[in-house]
């Protein structure tokens, strides 16, 4: 019989797993599912100018892969809950940045599943940022 601290260890090493998870598949709607669906589309173009087929493919087989990394996101996080018994991540606002006008309960504190797709929003967009004034060089001529 396991013991009841390793038992907890355990859940939370577990929900600490499908929470990388979790972050790993909301960093892939901004990255992997694009990227990959314009190179399947790429690859029904036969010139620089193709017909509407490649783009619809790309379309289309974009939105279908978004639609269901959401739904798997939204089944992880139900196993999330049920590791954890919570359903939020806790209060976020420290208590340096309120106000002393604030209330003592402002409105629920964010979900995981909230957490997750805000900060793969944020990541995506500083490395689109360091890409594009680092690594992605001027568009201009050099002459």
């Amino acid at each position: 019989m396991i013991s009841e601290g390793k038992h907890k260890a355990s859940r939370t090493v577990a929900a600490g797993a499908v929470a990388g998870v979790m972050l790993l598949a909301a960093l892939s709607l901004w990255s992997v599912i694009p990227l990959v669906w314009l190179w399947v589309g790429s690859q029904f173009a036969d010139s620089q100018f193709p017909s509407l087929g490649p783009y619809l493919i790309v379309l289309f087989g974009a939105i279908a892969s978004i639609l269901l990394v959401a739904w798997i996101l939204g089944r992880l996080n139900e196993v999330y809950i049920r590791l954890t018994g919570a359903r939020d991540v806790g209060p976020i606002r420290m208590g340096w940045m309120k106000s002393l006008r604030d209330s003592e309960k402002s409105g629920d504190p964010p979900s995981l599943i909230e957490v997750v797709i805000i900060g793969s929003v944020v990541i995506a967009f500083l490395a689109f940022i360091a890409w594009f004034f680092i690594a992605a060089g001027s568009p201009l001529p050099n002459s």
